[in-house]
């Protein structure tokens, strides 16, 4: 920066003038008009000034008093020509429906004396109303009252109008003697665009007898074609016209309906200025077009058809019946006055070969009409002033020897050393060194500039490729190269691929090929410099390219930058290869660095999946479990993204919202790591570290074992073997009975009686007799859990079951953090804490009354989401993931606040946490992998999801979007077995809803 201070130029000195001396004597002694002495900027300036205002005098004389009858002369003309085009445009009207009604003349429709063989002619009919988008009718009349007619039914209102069907493309009407019909039958068919026929009913109300009609009646009396006087169809509320001619036979009358309303909207368009009035009256002054035929068209119960073409008067616009006032004739121009306003009015005739009595009315306001008359004199007069204001310092600078051009240069020079970049508008100057100063320091503000923008998008853009695209194209305007383009190394290094390409000249973009060899990565330290040869036609400059290596600061390679510029002096030196080399390692930074945070991002999500892998590996019961609730999570929370109507059709996600759902969702269950598998997968109610049944049953061993021992001792006694054997085989039975009723309570129900619990009381009570050591073999644990419990010496008697004091596991040092009142809780839990880590009781684990778990069980695997929170809440996420640890362990809580582990109501829960909550349970249901339940079918889930949402455990929104969405079904297609397949009714599980 202080380089670019001292590139200022100092401004020059300021050279005074000084009187003249002459020979004769000294400069006192001249006279005082000789002694003044004018500043030269000052003289230059007055004479700029007295010129421009001489001028601006002159030209605003000069334009205001000719170009004000030029522009309304001018306004003759125009109107004039459009009188013209109007005039055509009745002929492009009319002539087609002409031409069209003579074909029609000898059409052997005429002569069809029934109704099917007329409607053999209906394509021919249908194929003229679709090639003439202006015909809104054709019809038939017949001698003797019959009458056919085919309308296009072309939009909504008229389809409504005339009740047709949606998919009705033609409405034929038809009067005629129909077949068991003793007078004539009046019917309305609608047929679709390929005629077939949709439906035919008959009115009893349609009596239309054709021989009546005007244009019948004067057919028929001329024998020529005819063609009525504008007015309004009543079916279509079109401005047209009917043209109608005889036969070649003169046995019927064709005729057509030709729609003029868009003669208004043409109109429309030939103002002359935006407030112009333009219509077209008869000689009656009906209004047959304007520009909004909406004021046209007024309701008259006098009309038969209830509609009737307004007058001018009924218009409501005062120009125009202010010109009616005036009674103005053809071809006249006169100016008026109208509600206070000055307006140009023209009378001009329509001529048309069939219609007589048109007239174009036209009226425009002087004030817009001379508007650029009088912004063009007052746009001469600023203009005069700011040149005079421009001149003026021109010639005192021009005065002080030009030097003083500099000034506006210095001012850009000093904005730049106040870091304000920005290319300011200022006069080239006539001085050849100036204007090449001043271009030079505009360059230099549009270059920095564009290194600024450069560094912008290094620091701003987080995709790689843009921010390529967008360093390349920066670089390439502010070094004045042609084009360029970014390669990057592939991965094991396979070639370069081309990541980014600008190029000035889209033909050029087949100069850079989208892979390279790792040959063009040139190893040596000058970036290397080649020849391009011409094309065939000679007609591009020679051009040079220039390629610099990308590498990373330990000097591995990350690719090439490949620059294209026009061999000149300016470009072809050491200064710019080695400019354009430093700017490299600048990219090379960004590169690495972007490659940096995409390989952290990936290694994240890689530990992520590894570590939603570890923990549905520790268990081969809930494998996949963390895996199908993330898919399951982000299909819902996409729908919803993807809706556009209901609830959620505001829903929106950035991309760093997704990533944080995404990992939230992965997460959701990390705290299993803590869970002992044992518990997880606890199939039976002895299970920890194995089934304990087995003991038990070993147990009802020994006592069988015993039965006998007793039978043989009683039998060497003498006692009665009969009796003996009797009593034997009722302990034997008795023993199979009640292991068997304990093996049954071990696997578990959905619940169990009270009287089964007090049986088990009864079985546990009996007495095996222990004869060895029980303290012998154990762990350190099992022997503290001992040392208040006194030894008994053997032989022991021990109870069958029984919940003994070691078999209690107290919390000790391991108390989790979860109640309310505890200092250490940080996170606002809130669950009931057991009096104990584990209760291993036999007959307390036989007990339960509902599944395998007991409630110290239960409280260690829902401690897994308060482990969740905790191991999340301790990484330091970024601030675009904060409320990761909140997706992952939010998701057991309930909308009416029963939840855990922190008892969160409706209030609280996110969106995120209740797209969560509805995956996980889903998931859990439909499961066919857990031990101890089976697997739920998809109307059984839905079912108990429905009750949940009725208990305020699930978002009733979310679960109605789930339903209504599909995700359910595309969930069980990809995860779930045939067999969980069944009917499900969606719409009686919404009902349930309420």
């Amino acid at each position: 920066m202080d380089t670019l201070r001292k590139s200022v130029p100092e401004p020059p000195p300021v050279v005074r003038d000084h009187l003249p001396v002459t020979s004769g004597g000294r400069a006192a002694d001249l006279p005082w008009w000789r002694r003044v002495a004018i500043p030269f900027e000052v003289l230059i300036a007055c004479v700029v000034v007295a010129a421009m205002l001489l001028l601006t005098a002159l030209m605003a004389y000069q334009v205001g008093s000719s170009a004000r009858q030029a522009i309304i002369d001018a306004s003759d003309d125009s109107a004039q020509h459009i009188s013209q085009l109007i005039g055509e445009r009745v002929h492009r009207i009319v002539d087609p429906a002409d031409a069209t009604i003579r074909l029609l003349a000898f059409d052997p429709i005429a002569a069809a004396p029934t109704l099917p063989l007329r409607l053999r002619r209906l394509p021919v009919l249908a194929n003229m109303l679709a090639q003439n988008p202006l015909l809104s009718a054709v019809f038939v009349g017949y001698p003797d009252g019959q009458f056919l007619l085919v309308r296009p039914v072309r939009s909504d209102a008229l389809r409504e109008r005339i009740g047709a069907p949606r998919d009705a493309a033609f409405l034929v009407q038809s009067v005629a003697r129909e077949r068991g019909a003793n007078t004539m039958v009046g019917r309305w068919s609608h047929y679709d665009a390929a005629l077939h026929l949709i439906d035919s009913s008959i009115r009893t109300d349609y009596r239309y007898d054709p021989r009546t009609r005007p244009w019948y009646v004067e057919a028929m009396e001329k024998n020529t074609q005819i063609l009525t006087e504008p007015y309004v169809f009543f079916t279509t509320q079109e401005v047209g016209v009917t043209l109608s001619q005889p036969s070649e036979d003169g046995h019927a009358v064709i005729g057509l309906d030709v729609a003029l309303s868009d003669l208004g909207r043409e109109i429309g368009g030939l103002r002359l200025m935006p407030r112009t009035e333009i219509a077209v009256v008869n000689n009656s002054l009906r209004v047959l077009a304007y520009p909004d035929m909406s004021r046209v068209l007024l309701r008259d119960g006098a009309e038969p058809t209830g509609l009737r073409l307004g007058t001018l008067s009924d218009l409501g616009v005062a120009s125009l019946e202010a010109i009616e006032a005036l009674g103005l004739k053809e071809g006249q121009s006169r100016r008026l006055v109208a509600n206070g306003e000055e307006w140009l009015a023209h009378v001009l005739p329509l001529e048309s070969m069939r219609w007589r009595g048109l007239h174009i009315l036209m009226a425009i306001p002087t004030r817009e009409l001379l508007a650029n008359v009088n912004s063009n004199l007052r746009r001469q007069v600023w203009l005069s002033l700011s040149l005079i204001g421009l001149m003026l310092p021109f010639g005192w600078l021009a005065g002080r020897r030009v030097g003083r051009s500099l000034t506006g240069l210095a001012t850009q020079a000093q904005a730049l050393a106040r870091f304000d970049f920005r290319r300011p508008t200022h006069r080239v100057s006539p001085v050849r060194e100036v204007r090449e100063l001043g271009q030079v320091m505009d360059r230099m503000s549009d270059t920095i500039q564009e290194f600024l923008h450069i560094t912008h998008h290094i620091s701003a853009e987080s995709r790689t490729d843009l921010m390529l695209s967008s360093v390349l194209y920066e670089l390439v305007r502010a070094t004045s190269c042609t084009g360029g383009a970014v390669y990057l190394v592939e991965p094991e290094r396979a070639g370069l691929l081309r990541t980014a390409r600008y190029c000035e000249d889209p033909e050029q973009q087949s100069r850079y090929p989208e892979h390279l060899g790792m040959a063009h990565f040139v190893n040596h330290a000058e970036p290397q410099v080649a020849d391009l040869h011409e094309d065939d036609s000679g007609a591009m400059p020679p051009q040079r390219v220039l390629r610099v290596q990308l590498r990373t600061r330990d000097g591995e390679p990350l690719g090439l930058l490949v620059l294209r510029h026009v061999a000149d002096r300016s470009q072809d030196d050491a200064h710019f290869r080695a400019f354009v080399e430093k700017l490299s390692g600048t990219l090379s930074v960004a590169i690495e660095t972007r490659s940096l945070i995409d390989g952290q991002k990936k290694l994240l999500d890689g530990v992520i999946r590894l570590l939603a892998d570890a923990i549905d590996a520790k268990s081969p019961y809930t494998g996949g479990h963390c895996e199908r609730v993330p898919q399951l999570a982000e299909s819902l929370m996409q729908r919803m993204c993807d809706t556009k109507e209901g609830p959620f059709a505001q829903v929106a996600m950035t991309e760093n919202e997704r990533y944080e759902f995404r990992l939230g969702a992965w997460l959701h269950d990390c705290g299993k790591v803590t869970s002992p598998e044992y518990i997880i997968d606890k199939a039976t109610k002895l299970e920890a570290l194995y089934n304990r049944i087995h003991e038990v049953r070993m147990r009802f061993e020994v006592l069988w074992r015993d039965a006998e021992l007793d039978y043989w001792k009683q039998h060497v006694a003498g006692v009665d073997p009969v009796r003996l054997q009797r009593e034997l085989l009722q302990r034997r039975e008795r023993l199979q009975d009640d292991f068997a009723f304990v093996a049954r309570s071990n696997v578990g129900g959905e619940f169990m009686a009270d009287a089964d619990r007090a049986r088990l009381a009864v079985i546990g009570r009996q007495v095996w007799q222990r004869h060895f050591d029980d303290r012998l073999g154990l762990s350190k644990a099992e022997k503290a859990r001992l040392e208040t419990v006194p030894v008994r010496p053997t032989p022991a008697n021990e109870p069958l079951l029984a919940d003994r004091p070691e078999h209690i596991v107290p919390w000790g040092t391991r108390r989790p953090p979860v109640e309310p009142g505890n200092p250490a809780n940080h996170w606002g839990f809130d669950m009931t804490l057991p009096p104990q880590e584990a209760h291993l009781g036999e007959l307390h684990n036989l007990s339960i009354q509902r599944g395998t778990l007991t409630a110290e069980d239960r409280f260690k695997i829902n401690d897994h989401i308060v482990q969740t929170i905790i191991m999340l809440s301790g990484l330091p996420f970024p601030p675009h993931l904060a409320r990761v640890p909140s997706i992952a362990g939010s998701h057991h809580e309930k909308l009416d606040g029963t939840g855990y582990p922190r008892r969160l109501k409706a209030a609280d829960l996110t969106l995120a946490d209740r797209v969560m909550t509805l995956a996980d349970i889903f998931e859990a249901l439909t499961a066919s992998d857990r031990p101890y339940k089976p697997p739920k079918t998809l109307s059984e889930s839905l079912a108990i999801m429905a009750q949940m949402v009725r208990d305020r455990h699930i978002d009733a929104d979310v679960f109605r979007f789930f339903l209504t969405s599909g995700v359910w079904r595309e969930y069980a297609d990809q995860f779930l077995p045939q067999a969980q397949h069944d009917g499900v009714d969606v719409q009686a599980i919404m009902q349930s809803l309420g």
